[in-house]
């Protein structure tokens, strides 16, 4: 019966930590030539939270600089621009007790389900060729908030850290 119960409460520990992962996906034209982009500037950035729009074009700045990349006020080689939005996610969560073990009424004699709200934030970073206007990079990052803006930034932070963490692209496929 003990083991029972940790392992059920290992199960709730693991998912909780899959469910709150910071998830990073970044996608590319494979047909470009990322060496002919030196310079970039900013079009446009988009938040609900004004604050944030500083803090994602900090963070980005930070990262192409260390890439060896310049930013321009405008006529870049490549257009940045960066959405960030928040939505509210449910989480569902069902306990059982009572006797233990598959029954003929399920797992458990009764079932309570309490339903959690996460605040969870999601920023896509686009780069486009500034003469062609095509897509050539996009970097999406979501993760759970905290209340804490100090947390958040940091979170922030290390999401467009792994965003650029490849980039650029190592020449055309």
């Amino acid at each position: 019966m003990q083991f029972q119960k940790f392992a059920v409460g290992l199960l709730v520990f693991l998912a909780a930590t899959l469910t709150f992962s910071q998830d990073v996906k970044t996608d590319y034209d494979h047909q470009a030539d990322f060496t002919r982009y030196r310079t970039y500037h900013w079009e446009r950035v988009q938040t609900s939270n004004p604050l944030w729009q500083q803090r994602v074009q900090d963070a980005v700045d930070k990262e192409l600089a260390s890439k060896g990349w310049q930013r321009t006020d405008s006529g870049g080689d490549v257009a940045l621009v960066a959405v960030g939005a928040t939505h509210n996610q449910n989480e569902y969560q069902t306990f059982y007790n009572g006797m233990p073990g598959w029954g003929w009424r399920g797992f458990g004699d009764t079932a309570t389900t309490t339903v959690s709200t996460y605040l969870i934030g999601t920023l896509v970073v686009d780069i486009y060729d500034n003469n062609t206007r095509k897509l050539l990079w996009r970097g999406a990052a979501s993760d759970t908030l905290s209340d804490k803006a100090e947390k958040n930034e940091g979170k922030l932070n290390k999401a467009v850290d792994k965003m650029f963490n490849h980039f650029p692209p190592s020449g055309k496929d």
